[in-house]
């Protein structure tokens, strides 16, 4: 299993996905999951902003979670909901949803079972989030920590927006970008942060490729390449 933790704006997303088709393994976005459940909290009218009421959301949300690297499905209730969990009013919302305790537990528990699955059943599996090396897998052997200074990665989401036709300023990707950090580092419950044997990538300046290459080549040392490989070949 390979652990990828980081900030928004560093990459995350398409280096897992792409390394998890280089390795032949599973795939899982956990940021998506709290994008689901604070997507079914807004449209349930409810204030992301009160704790026992987003709780009770989730505990009733229906969604589901493809693992395949080629095409992950996100479903709220059935609904294919990937384009709408990267709306500007989730992005907002997702932080103070995401900082919920019960709402990480719950969140945790379905994760940990995935990926006890998807190993299972393929060997291994490429987990993205905010939290995985330090809370949902810190047993991972490979812990990977992606860094980028905030004003590429500000430049990075503004091209994201305006590509999938949201208007977004590379000054208004940067307040963004910085009040996410400084919530998602400064919550109570499970903190964004590197787990203390994770490996550091800064891709400011490096290529996607660049970086799949680099992880491929910390995967392949740590034994993780072969058995991703052989459980496929199977």
């Amino acid at each position: 299993m390979v652990a990828l933790d980081g900030p928004s704006g560093t990459g995350k997303t398409t280096v897992a996905r792409k390394l998890a088709q280089r390795l032949g393994a599973g795939y899982l976005d956990t940021g998506a999951m709290y994008r689901m459940v604070t997507l079914a909290v807004l449209r349930a009218g409810v204030d992301p902003a009160d704790p026992a009421a987003v709780a009770e959301v989730a505990d009733r949300a229906e969604f589901g979670i493809g693992t395949s690297p080629d095409r992950p499905e996100i479903r709220l209730a059935g609904e294919d909901v990937a384009a709408d969990i990267r709306g500007p009013e989730v992005t907002k919302a997702v932080s103070p949803v995401s900082a919920v305790p019960h709402v990480r537990e719950l969140l945790v528990a379905r994760q940990r079972r995935i990926i006890e699955d998807v190993v299972a059943h393929r060997g291994g599996i490429v987990v993205e989030g905010r939290d995985i090396g330090t809370v949902v897998a810190p047993d991972s052997p490979l812990k990977v920590f992606l860094t980028a200074s905030a004003d590429v990665r500000a430049s990075r989401r503004s091209t994201q927006d305006t590509a999938a036709g949201r208007q977004s300023s590379v000054a208004d990707a940067l307040a963004s970008v910085e009040r996410r950090d400084h919530l998602d580092s400064t919550r109570a419950a499970s903190p964004l942060r590197a787990a203390d044997d994770a490996v550091h990538v800064d891709t400011s300046e490096l290529s996607i490729d660049q970086v799949i290459v680099a992880l491929s080549e910390l995967a392949s040392h740590r034994g993780i390449l072969e058995g991703c490989n052989a459980e496929v070949a199977r």
